[in-house]
């Protein structure tokens, strides 16, 4: 029986379809054919995925997407991830400002717990070969300095037992380091311990450089072996309630 009239009629996208494995042919892209013909790049996958490209014609392809000289590969990469860049930052603001709203605000305890869990992820601890149990914090970010210091006021630290220290490149300046970090923690700058200076390596390479870069504030605590023993308690106590059955997360599957 033969097949129908209809499907022996010339149809247009029969054309389009050989055109496009010509262009593939001659070593185009599927978006370059796409585009030629203004068809979807999904299509013209379909019409041409059994045309591979040899390793000669994918090296052309390459080079002339990233071509320096006549810029229109690099043009076209950049719109596209120009536009990829502006919904991803969106994302990630939306996340970032939802995340923070949901703060609305710390209880003495929450924060005396939160204190604790960072001192004991950035700040010093004893050793067998140091025994030395006394309050040290050292960061870069100011905001966790701040909420360090709200903290040992939390647990009744006098301001009087507390002795700031700048530590930075010999390379930056120091004393516009000391002068930024006492206005962020409120004190005058008079009291601050005599700056570290970290001696500068000329086969690192740093990042950390420029007008934003301020160094490190040591935070120390005289006579502050007894919070330090409350700090480790307390970091105890949560690892210890954050496995057990009733913790607020569900376990992960076995």
């Amino acid at each position: 029986m033969a097949p129908p009239a209809w499907t022996t009629r010339p149809n247009a996208k029969d054309d389009l379809r050989e055109r496009a494995r010509e262009l593939r042919r001659q070593h185009r892209s599927v978006p370059e054919v796409a585009a030629e013909l203004g068809i979807a790049k999904s299509t013209a996958y379909r019409w041409v995925r059994d045309i591979p490209l040899d390793v000669d014609a994918r090296k052309a392809l390459f080079a002339r997407e990233h071509s320096s000289t006549t810029g229109h590969g690099q043009m076209m990469a950049e719109a596209r991830w120009s536009e990829y860049r502006a919904e991803r930052d969106a994302r990630q603001a939306e996340r970032v400002t939802g995340a923070a709203g949901s703060v609305g605000g710390l209880t003495q305890e929450e924060l005396v717990r939160i204190g604790a869990m960072m001192y004991w992820c950035e700040g010093a601890k004893a050793k067998p070969w140091n025994s030395t149990r006394r309050i040290t914090f050292v960061n870069s970010d100011a905001g966790l300095i701040l909420v360090f210091l709200a903290f040992l006021r939390a647990v009744g630290v006098e301001q009087s037992t507390i002795d700031f220290r700048v530590q930075i490149h010999e390379t930056a300046d120091a004393d516009a380091a000391v002068r930024w970090w006492a206005a962020k923690v409120g004190a005058d700058r008079t009291i601050f311990r005599r700056t570290s200076l970290k001696r500068h390596n000329p086969k690192t390479v740093r990042y950390n450089t420029g007008a934003d870069y301020h160094g490190c504030l040591i935070v120390s605590v005289r006579r502050s072996r007894a919070i330090y023993d409350m700090v480790e308690g307390l970091v105890i106590g949560v690892v210890r309630a954050a496995g057990r059955p009733s913790a607020p997360c569900d376990p992960w599957p076995q």
